[in-house]
């Protein structure tokens, strides 16, 4: 029935107040409010309706986002909206990169529209390997200008969004090359089409890289392949705020430093984990609002079936997903805070800290995205078959975020990176200097060498778990390491091992951030007490799904890890009756969320039945193909063979 809320008894549970945990969420009241307005402008946009998007063909498909993304820029100029990132990497690399004069040419030109670009790195052959990069470009003193080429098939630009048919201009790193001598890879703005007829300038071959996984989803965006064939750019478009090439063919270092360029992989993985929130919240919400809806097995006396949220299958699979969406959240807040001390520290010229930011912010990326997609697909799992619908929202959701674990640094590439960081600070922990930040814990590697639980839930003790559980990992990968005459050798050999233990780094870190939250004033009458559930079940639920390396470092016992569990149960049963509550204060829209299955109504089944007549398919009773193939079959005539 319309209008009415089959889950308001659900909503009715709820143990603190739903109001005040959405400005928890949205990170203030301020933006709480931009975010329901922007929400309400666009559900109640007959322009934003998205309910077909899995249905149309490709072609269809990214015209009709081509139309909504125009508009959206034009209402967003209107209703002077600000704060919301519609450009990509291309800003954010001139901005880093570029000289106060490029900035000044060319940012105005990107944030006005007036040009679209796009971030054109990966290759066809060589993606996380940016040394290993093919495309050229040859600087010519003679006419003062760089000659940008692609030599090889494996050079062509592959993959950068936006590329395929929309950017009128890219930022293309290549080799550069002055008299013969190559300086490694640098970053040129190059025009790839009119701005007149937007054909393709001469030189220049580009196109669409060609569907991509899943219905809908990331086939909207036009990845792209790009060749260039002796294409001319003037010398003043090598972005050159780092490093310079003069009129004579010089090549030399500017007094800015090179660790500048840092910040802005800062500041792009700190959104890559705030998205990720974003992404599994979705998730957890649609699972968590079906979970209610849908109800199997257990009638007693011919009464209503068992809500499948009352199963322990299902809480122990669904409730450490809806406790991660919110660990994640903080811990993007608190990076959103790295970015803003690296940025103030960088314009100060001190670097102290930008190594261990750099690590951090690599594996939280990698954390949080690896997650959120193996989250999103559990999701669709604890959905049962209809999470398998497109209207369940959650195939195109997946199929949209999976390829966050690639992109921006492949996850394992970037664990390894964080291994590396954690073996130099070992190593470096004789020598008097003190490690600091996320790896101040390893001063006290001694310490934590002896340590053992005793109350698994008492903050101070979490936090030392974890502490000596990363310290431990990390210290027994040095050792093994010192055993090779060759160090990289050994790297290769124990790659399997030190990504683990970049692993416990970086859930050390979620923890001790959700932990942090809790000693913060969070308002709201029972607020409090519901995040710090959640917070336990997000380090219980690692510490059971890990309990090997705690039982392997000796923090935990068996009988303590069998406790551990047991309260993790107890944890599941406190959130049974505020987990409606707890997905209603990511206050998502129905637009948003575009599943039949996470509905805010609960009204379900109704609406996947409407919906499954409005699939193209069910256009004609009578398929296409009937009467070509489908009746001569029918109404062959059948003659025995003789033998």
């Amino acid at each position: 029935m319309e209008g009415v809320d089959y889950l308001a008894e659900e909503r009715k549970k709820a143990e603190f107040d739903v109001e005040s945990l959405k400005v928890v969420w949205a990170g203030s009241q301020h933006a709480l409010e931009v975010s329901d307005r922007i929400s309400k402008l666009v559900a109640d946009d007959p322009a934003f309706r998205k309910d077909d998007r899995t249905m149309l063909p490709r072609k269809e498909l990214f015209k009709n986002t081509l139309r909504k993304a125009v508009y959206a820029w034009k209402r967003i100029v209107e209703l002077r909206l600000s704060g919301l990132h519609l450009f990509g990497m291309f800003i954010p690399v001139i901005k880093g990169q570029g000289t106060d004069e490029q900035q000044q040419k060319w940012l105005p030109l990107a944030y006005k529209m007036q040009i679209i670009g796009c971030y054109a790195q990966t290759e066809l052959g060589h993606g996380s390997n940016v040394q290993g990069l093919e495309t050229t470009a040859t600087f010519d003193p003679r006419t003062d200008e760089f000659v940008i080429h692609s030599p090889t098939l494996t050079s062509s630009k592959w993959w950068p969004g936006g590329l395929g048919k929309v950017s009128t201009h890219a930022v293309v790193f290549a080799r550069l090359i002055t008299d013969g001598k190559d300086h490694g890879v640098h970053g040129f703005i190059v025009q790839l089409r009119s701005l007149e007829d937007h054909t393709p300038l001469p030189g220049i071959t580009v196109g669409d890289i060609g569907t991509k996984f899943g219905n809908g989803a990331y086939n909207t965006m036009d990845n792209g392949l790009l060749r260039f064939d002796h294409v001319r750019i003037p010398r003043n478009q090598m972005l050159m705020r780092v490093s310079q090439v003069t009129r004579e063919g010089k090549y030399k270092q500017s007094d800015v430093p090179r660790q500048l360029v840092y910040g802005t992989m800062v500041y792009v993985r700190q959104t890559i984990v705030v998205d990720a929130s974003s992404a599994l919240s979705k998730a957890v919400c649609i699972a968590t609002r079906y979970s209610a809806v849908r109800r199997q097995f257990g009638s007693q006396n011919g009464g209503p079936e068992t809500q499948v949220i009352d199963y322990k299958t299902q809480q122990s699979r669904l409730f450490p997903l809806l406790a991660s969406a919110y660990a994640f959240r903080f811990v993007g807040e608190w990076l959103k805070w790295l970015y803003t001390d690296v940025t103030q520290r960088l314009q100060a010229n001190d670097f102290s800290t930008l190594p261990e930011a750099h690590a951090c912010t690599a594996g939280l990326k990698s954390l949080t995205t690896s997650a959120t997609a193996d989250g999103i697909e559990e999701c669709r799992k604890l959905c049962g078959g209809h999470g398998y619908l497109c209207s369940s929202g959650l195939p195109e959701l997946f199929a949209v975020y999976v390829p966050a674990c690639t992109y921006e640094g492949d996850n394992i590439v970037l664990l390894l990176q964080v291994a590396r960081f954690l073996m130099k600070t070992v190593s470096q922990l004789g020598t008097g200097k003190q490690p600091v930040g996320t790896v101040a814990y390893m001063g006290r590697i001694e310490q934590l060498m002896q340590c053992r639980s005793e109350d698994w839930l008492n903050y101070n003790q979490v936090m030392e778990a974890f502490e000596a559980r990363a310290a431990r990992m990390s210290v027994s990968c040095a050792r093994n390491l010192s055993k090779y005459a060759n160090p990289e050798e050994g790297f290769a050999e124990l790659s399997a091992d030190l990504v683990e233990a970049a692993v416990s780094h970086c859930q050390l870190i979620v923890v001790s951030k959700f932990i942090d939250k809790l000693q913060q004033d969070i308002p709201g009458e029972g607020v409090k007490r519901q995040l710090e559930v959640l917070c336990g079940i997000y380090y219980l639920y690692l510490t059971h799904k890990h309990q090997g390396d705690f039982l392997a470092t000796s923090y935990l016992n068996p009988k303590q890890a069998a406790l551990a569990n047991d309260q993790l149960r107890a944890l599941y049963s406190q959130v049974r009756p505020n987990a409606i509550p707890l997905v209603d204060a990511f206050n998502y829209t129905d637009h948003f969320l575009g599943s039949i299955l996470g509905r805010y109504d609960g009204n379900v089944y109704p609406k996947l039945y409407e919906a499954a007549w409005k699939d193209p398919l069910n256009e004609t009773v009578v398929p296409d193909g009937y009467h070509e193939h489908l009746r001569p079959l029918l109404k062959q005539q059948l003659h025995s063979a003789r033998l």
